[in-house]
């Protein structure tokens, strides 16, 4: 009997310890985490906050965008002073406008002024402010959020984005060398959507699902060389899937590894 008694005391400690490798744990993200999780999520370190950056107008006619932008410390163009602290990609041209038509990947636009076709119909547009490593600024004064209709080139017809929406900003495109592909920046656009109101599912190659209650950016970590696809998707407070416009959306990005010498 005691023989008995110590063979199940131990068989009891050593399948309570295996079960414990999978408990869920709380992250810095907000969210749910555990220690079996193939990729690795954390925060990206604290950013230049442009305070005075401002978005003060936007005109598109015959095919061409105008932007008035604030005078202060955030300047279109110039590099981000901590951009060689953060270790992710960065912009050699330096602090820019993310332009967003519906659900479309983002365009890069360095100057105030510059050509882009939009189709004839009904559209969503967010413009937003960049840092040189593709950081949005999230503030009310640095993004134009709207709705529109365009003909010809033109905006014909121009409301306020009413609805909770949620934009796809990074990651996108290609990705090379060890410096750029180690640790890959994620951060979207909240528009009318709260923090504490709503939440963003993120979907990581289909392997791995993480739900953040904070708006800011975060780092992956551990993805691989090739095609990866991340799925975007804004949930109400209960975790439901809200229903609102262009939601979800997702991109697939690749990773690159450095090109061999001579090539």
């Amino acid at each position: 009997m005691k023989n008995a008694f110590y063979l199940f005391l131990v068989s009891f400690l050593f399948f309570g310890c295996q079960s414990n490798t999978a408990e869920q744990s709380s992250g810095t993200n907000g969210a749910t985490t555990q220690t079996t999780k193939k990729y690795t999520i954390s925060d990206f370190s604290e950013s230049p906050a442009f305070p005075d950056a401002k978005i003060e107008s936007m005109m598109y006619k015959d095919g061409k965008f105008k932007f008035g932008i604030g005078e202060g410390s955030y300047a279109l163009g110039a590099q981000t002073p901590d951009a060689p602290q953060k270790m992710c990609a960065n912009s050699g041209k330096g602090q820019h406008i993310h332009l967003i038509v519906d659900n479309a990947p983002y365009a890069a636009k360095y100057t105030n002024e510059f050509e882009y076709d939009i189709a004839d119909g009904e559209h969503y547009l967010l413009a937003f402010l960049s840092r040189s490593y593709h950081e949005s600024i999230k503030t009310a004064a640095a993004h134009t959020a709207m709705k529109v209709e365009v003909k010809n080139k033109s905006i014909a017809d121009v409301n306020p984005v009413s609805n909770p929406m949620l934009f796809y900003s990074r990651p996108k495109g290609t990705y090379v060398g060890k410096a750029d592909t180690k640790k890959i920046m994620l951060d979207y656009y909240l528009v009318n959507a709260s923090s504490g109101e709503y939440k963003v599912q993120a979907e990581i190659n289909g392997e791995q699902t993480e739900v953040f209650d904070t708006w800011k950016p975060y780092f992956i970590e551990g993805l691989p060389m090739g095609e990866n696809t991340i799925k975007l998707t804004l949930l109400n407070k209960d975790g439901s899937v809200a229903d609102v416009p262009l939601n979800p959306v997702e991109r697939t990005f690749t990773l690159k590894e450095d090109p061999a010498p001579g090539q």
